[in-house]
């Protein structure tokens, strides 16, 4: 079955074309041009990326982005934007985009971002389906075949970045993993945006582990990296 994007673009002529290139590499697409539109079509599932402008005619792409995140949605969201601040890049990753495209932007840039976006996101729903009952512990569990986390027994939701960024963690719980690292293996080797994706990602994991109650700790290490600590007394 073919891979669902939902353009959400009231620029005609943005969209079609958008739309075209996007059928041709084979993905099934569909194009609203309206925010409220946007997150109930996103809301009714099957949707695997969301190519999303932030000037919509009725509410911000911005808010689309976090009542999508907040109402469960864990597939892909690249931002399509004329807005090039620094600003608006913090803000659109703080409410849990994945990725930044400045208007005018190249297709071919786009599609390649979109493919290894698209590459991350994709669960294999054989292993989560055959996944084991979470432990009944107070512990933090990351299963990366299932691509699931638990805090105790209570599974916490995580978009696709958010879980890469954790799975590199905990693979080495107590050293530094860099920045470098993490932009190179989360994003793309070639990836050439600000460094404020990477800190927004895990700014978002962070409250989530805490908001979970997790016995962890991410740790900023200044000018290099981030840490996975186990909180004293976990």
């Amino acid at each position: 079955m073919a891979t669902r994007v939902l353009v959400v673009e009231d620029d005609d002529k943005i969209a079609p074309p958008l739309v075209r290139t996007l059928e041709r590499e084979g993905y099934d697409v569909e194009r609203v041009a309206e925010g409220l539109a946007a997150v109930d079509r996103i809301a009714v599932g099957d949707v695997e990326l969301v190519l999303l402008d932030l000037g919509l005619p009725d509410i911000d792409g911005l808010e689309v982005c976090r009542r999508a995140r907040e109402g469960g949605y864990h597939g892909g969201i690249i931002i399509l934007t004329a807005r090039d601040g620094e600003l608006d890049r913090v803000v659109g990753l703080d409410v849990g985009a994945d990725d930044y495209l400045a208007k005018p932007f190249a297709l071919a840039e786009l599609l390649a971002r979109a493919r290894a976006l698209l590459r991350r996101s994709a669960a294999p729903v054989a292993a989560e389906a055959a996944a084991p009952a979470a432990p009944a512990s107070s512990g933090l569990r990351v299963d990366t075949a299932a691509r699931r986390t638990w805090v105790g027994g209570a599974e916490v939701s995580m978009t696709s970045k958010e879980f890469d960024v954790l799975v590199l963690l905990d693979e080495v719980r107590g050293a530094v993993v860099t920045r470098e690292r993490l932009t190179n293996e989360v994003w793309d080797e070639n990836w050439f945006g600000s460094t404020k994706m990477v800190d927004a990602t895990v700014g978002r994991l962070r409250q989530k582990l805490e908001e979970a109650g997790a016995p962890v700790q991410i740790a900023n290490v200044r000018g290099v990296g981030f840490r996975l600590e186990d909180q004293p007394g976990a």
